[in-house]
């Protein structure tokens, strides 16, 4: 009885501090909500070192990673996957305790391919010196976040081309995925070519790519996770992947790289890197916070309270994963998962970070689906045709959409940059609008934007 009464006080404080009453809800509830939104984005655990160490490795021929880790040209994957679980549960308790939403952040899909085979791979620039773009990104993003500049920021872009920056991403990394899976190859005639039906690493990934989707089909919260594992035990089982669990643990050997890279980060590459990794962040956050809010039921007469926070935990937690060693991070749209089972404070985001923290026990296992393409590689594409889905927001019936839209969208896959795509695209936009005499609708930021972008193009672009 004595304990009964202790604990009455303790779940008032939390009823009055995450306004669980008001929003009708409870805390079993918002616990159930943000277990499942951890399990319907924890395939990012493996997915990011996937991408910027086995990744990053193999596109720059070091094929080792452990050998390119010992030269300075590739994080570690056991760095990684800490920082990621560590920037993830960082940015969902400043989320929930601050903003008290219901999103959960993680380093996000498509900006982690941009920062490596974009930022590095193809610019050259070394990957600590990339998460000095990653810190100052988060650091602009704050500012403008905390002064209000946003709205203007956000009305300055054009909506046909935000939505086709959003698909362009979705292509980029889908296409990552069928090469990481074999389906797709490279050829000296063609460019890519199919892959082999018959080997075992295309075949892994067919099954894999079937599995996920069919756990997604039937509602699965973690379909992707699950899809991920489902081809990891076959592989097993089949003998292509040998279990055999990595000999490292964890580690915070990332951590304060950004610092190491400050001396070279003063170049005008870096300005188109910034300016990337803060187009692509804003609009996605943006995007993600309205989308889950009003699923939730949260906006009032269209708006977001609150939203200053919302934004400004985001840009907190991109700055916190830099430091830890990490590509951007941002909100997650799988934070939905969770919505809909109920959640509604940010109790669910301090759930999900509590998840996120305990995962770091689970590192073996992570670091070994991340190890074999073939089994990331699902997930990949299931994520690309995820976002994809913004395709259907495109007026394609008006060519001055139209055009700039689908140049954005097919330029990131095959040039393999997500900036050329926006580049791109934001210079074709204010030509197709004047032509059509409606110049007078293309933001003055809009413009300024072609002339960056032109010299990015005549001067940069190598």
């Amino acid at each position: 009885m004595a304990t009964e009464e202790k604990s009455r006080p303790a779940q008032g404080a939390l009823d009055r501090y995450f306004r669980l009453s008001e929003n009708r809800t409870s805390w079993k509830r918002e616990i159930l909500a943000g277990t499942t939104t951890f399990l319907a984005m924890a395939y990012i655990l493996a997915a990011n070192p996937g991408i910027l160490s086995f990744g990053l490795a193999e596109a720059l021929g070091e094929g080792d990673v452990d050998a390119g880790f010992a030269t300075g040209l590739v994080p570690d994957p056991g760095s990684i996957f800490t920082a990621t679980a560590l920037a993830a549960a960082l940015g969902c308790l400043v989320m929930g305790l601050w903003a008290r939403y219901p999103i959960a952040l993680a380093p996000g899909m498509g900006l982690n391919a941009f920062f490596a085979f974009s930022v590095v791979l193809t610019m050259g620039i070394p990957w600590q010196t990339a998460l000095v773009g990653t810190f100052v990104s988060g650091l602009i993003f704050f500012v403008l976040a905390v002064t209000g500049v946003r709205e203007t920021i956000i009305n300055a872009i054009p909506a046909q081309l935000k939505l086709a920056t959003g698909a362009g991403i979705g292509l980029f990394i889908a296409f990552i995925g069928l090469q990481g899976g074999g389906i797709v190859t490279g050829d000296g005639a063609t460019l890519v070519a199919l892959g082999d039906f018959t080997s075992a690493p295309v075949l892994l990934t067919l099954f894999g790519l079937v599995a996920t989707a069919v756990f997604l089909i039937l509602g699965w919260k973690g379909g992707v996770l699950y899809g991920m594992l489902a081809t990891l035990v076959l592989g097993v089982a089949t003998g292509h992947i040998p279990l055999e669990l990595p000999d490292s643990s964890p580690n915070l050997d990332a951590f304060g790289a950004v610092f190491s890279g400050i001396d070279d980060a003063f170049t005008t590459k870096m300005i188109i890197v910034v300016l990337t990794m803060l187009f692509v962040d804003f609009f996605d956050t943006a995007g993600t916070l309205f989308a889950v809010a009003g699923q939730a039921g949260m906006l009032k007469d269209g708006k977001l309270p609150r939203a200053g926070r919302a934004l400004a935990a985001d840009s907190i937690a991109t700055m916190g994963g830099a430091v830890l060693g990490t590509s951007t991070t941002t909100s997650y749209i799988e934070s939905s998962a969770g919505v809909s089972v109920g959640g509604r404070t940010g109790l669910t985001a301090v759930t999900t970070a509590f998840w996120f923290l305990i995962s770091l026990f689970a590192f073996p296992v992570f670091t070994l689906v991340a190890g074999y393409g073939e089994v990331t590689a699902p997930a990949l594409i299931i994520v690309g045709v995820l976002m994809a889905k913004q395709l259907g927001g495109i007026d394609w019936a008006k060519l001055e959409y139209a055009i700039p839209a689908f140049i954005t969208v097919v330029a990131m896959p095959l040039t393999y940059s997500i900036a050329n795509g926006i580049a791109l695209g934001l210079l074709f936009y204010p030509i197709t609008m004047i032509a059509k005499g409606r110049w007078r609708e293309v933001h003055p930021i809009t413009y300024g934007l072609m002339v960056v972008f032109l010299g990015y193009f005549f001067f940069l672009v190598e």
